[in-house]
């Protein structure tokens, strides 16, 4: 067994990147230069794990916590690794005060319903 430490390499954060619980996951699609036959990019296997996990589902960091059965706090060093090598891509939610207003939705509703 590997402890957390050993693979963040004693780091405990992700560095400028903040990973929330429910950002989405994304592999990014290989790059043209990693051909068949030439290496692949040199990544720990937790991080290879990361990468065969949302080459086919877009998965949220918790849920990747969960599949890897790993401490979230974890997971987010890997990810701001996997970021910065530009292996995947995450995409944030939209923050709450963008959203609309729980009073507009309503009269959408409204309006669906007397139609």
């Amino acid at each position: 067994m590997v402890r957390p430490y050993a693979m963040t390499r004693g780091r405990t954060g992700a560095g400028e990147q903040q990973f929330d619980l429910i950002a989405v996951v994304v592999t990014e699609p290989p790059d043209p230069t990693f051909l068949p036959g030439v290496p692949e990019p040199p990544v720990g296997p937790e991080q290879a794990r990361i990468l065969a996990l949302c080459r086919g589902t877009p998965l949220s960091v918790a849920e990747l916590a969960a599949d890897l059965d790993l401490p979230v706090g974890v997971v987010r060093v890997l990810l701001g690794d996997l970021l910065t090598a530009g292996l995947i891509r995450v995409r944030r939610p939209v923050p709450p005060a963008l959203l609309p207003d729980e009073r507009i939705l309503q009269e959408v509703i409204r309006g669906l319903r007397a139609l």
